[in-house]
This record gives C-alpha cells, structure tokens and sequence, in this order.
C-alpha cells in the first residue's frame, strides 16, 4: 500500500507598498487578524518595516507593511524609502495597493515593478466608497500600468473580498517550509510596539508637525508579579515642540499618557505603569547616528 504524498506548504514574504493612506496598515491588520500596524487619518504613520506572520494549514505568509510612497525630505524619510526598495528586491510577491479613484503614483517605483519578475496583485482598494463603472475604470488604468499584475478589488475596512484575496495570495507563493515558528505573530519586540502605540497617540493627539518630530523610544520595559513598568521617551526637535507636547501644567502629556497606558493594557493583556518624558535632540530626523539608534538603519 503506498502512503499518501506530503502535502504541499507554501511560504514567502509579502510585501505591501503603495501610496500614503491607500489603507496598508487596515488591510495589513485584517489579513493578520491582529492590530501590529498602528492607523491614523495623517499621512505617513507607517515609519518602520512591520511583519506579521500568519500560518495556516499548509502555508505560512510573512507580511510586510512599509511605509507609503513619498519623495524625502530629510534623512528619516530616506531611510523609510529604502525600506520600499528593499522590499522589491526580497518579495516573493507584491502587493501593490491603490486607492479606488486615485491616480497619482511614482514613475520609478512603477518602472521598477514593470521590470520585476515577482508576481504582483495590484489591490484596488476602498471600493465600498465608489460605483461599479468607478471600480472598472481604476482597474483599468492601474492595470494598464501594470499589465503583467492580477487586480484584485476589496474593501480592507469592511473585510470585502478578503478570503479570495488571502486565496491568490496562498497559490502564488512558492512551495516552501516555513521559515518561523508556526505560533510566531512577528519579528518584532514587544518593546516595538509599545512604542508604536504611543506614537498612534501623538498623531491622534498633536496636529501639524507635532507629530512627524516626535520619536518614541521605550527605554526600560520591566515586568513584575502584578504589572509591567515602562519607561519611554519622546524625542523632539525643538524646545517649543517639548512645551506643546507637555502642553500648559503638563495637561497635554498626562492626556497622552493615560490614553497610552489604556492601549498598551489593552494589547499585552497585563496592568501598565506608564512613565513618559521627553527630550529634545536638535535635527534628529537628519542625523544618520540618531538614525541608526532609532532604528531606521535596518529592515
């Protein structure tokens, strides 16, 4: 009797590029069934290069969500950059995703993927918000750009079309074993995404160029028998950008520590005593030492 072959396990890395709030983050989110990418409204809230893995019967798909296509301004900005171009280059397949509607994109970013060998979805995305005729027509034009790609229309905020999405997905990995632990959610630090968390709420709570000046860097992260204790620091660039994050009688950071401690709680499952200062480091955002120490330097 001869015994039943193996079956096949697909595995690689997906990467997600795109625009700035095209809705990476969302559908980063829903396609890994945890919130590991922080959402605000503000564009640029994806700085770092977040993976989520997710395993299921005979395949294991690493994502990654990266931060939205933009021309640098400064140093930071660079490095985010280089982090969508290294992701062309060690995608098993990409995920390039668009706005239903929208028409602007990078004419290099374009050419390079026209170039690719790897298999492309192009995600049209937000179709809840547009007619048919306005899905067809951005279908069209995207896929005109990218003729070799496979348009695939969804929804990530409503979980549209998710399942066939997940579907292609599976079939056009390649057969492989999987290269994490099969319970492992992300490469990530815990550290990571406390400091992630904390920057979702400087976004929410700061406007104009508060929040794009602000680094959060988790500088102790202890865990005792009834709680975690955590120190972090805010990194400005300014002394005005420090007094308006402490805000008049340090109402503005009491505000966003309580709102912090709340979220972080709510994500480790453990009770959170939460210490914030903050610091400012002139032109940090253009320094390649305070790069590599911020973490922007890697991948």
């Amino acid at each position: 009797m001869s015994e039943n072959p193996t079956p096949e396990h697909h595995a690689g890395f997906v990467n997600l590029i795109g625009n700035p709030n095209v809705g990476k983050s969302t559908l980063m989110n829903k396609l890994v069934g945890e919130r590991l990418s922080i959402i605000t409204a503000k564009a640029q809230t994806t700085r770092h290069r977040i993976r989520g893995i997710v395993d299921g019967e005979g395949f294991q798909i690493i994502y990654s969500d990266l931060p939205g296509i933009l021309s640098p301004a400064y140093k930071m900005q660079e490095m985010m950059m280089r982090f969508v171009s290294e992701s062309l280059r060690d995608a098993d397949l990409v995920l390039y995703l668009v706005e239903c509607g929208e028409t602007k994109y990078d004419e290099q970013v374009i050419e390079k993927l026209q170039k690719m060998d790897t298999p492309i979805i192009l995600v049209i995305n937000k179709i809840d918000k547009a007619t048919e005729e306005q899905v067809a027509a951005s279908t069209t034009f995207w896929h005109n750009l990218l003729p070799k790609s496979e348009p695939v229309q969804i929804s990530a905020l409503q979980g549209k079309n998710l399942n066939f999405l997940l579907q292609r997905i599976i079939e056009k990995l390649p057969v492989c074993p999987p290269y994490f632990p099969k319970d492992q959610l992300t490469d990530r630090p815990t550290r990571f995404f406390v400091s992630e968390i904390i920057r979702e709420k400087i976004l929410l709570n700061y406007k104009k160029e508060i929040p794009y000046s602000v680094e959060v860097v988790v500088d102790e992260y202890k865990e005792t028998d009834d709680m975690v204790r955590i120190m972090a620091t805010l990194y400005v660039e300014r002394e005005t950008q420090k007094a308006i994050i402490i805000g008049r009688q340090g109402q503005a950071i009491k505000k966003l520590g309580t709102e912090s401690r709340a979220a972080i709680e709510e994500f480790i499952q453990q009770h959170v005593y939460l210490d914030l200062s903050v610091k400012v480091l002139k032109d940090w955002r253009n320094s390649d030492l305070l790069m590599k120490k911020f973490g922007y330097a890697q991948s």
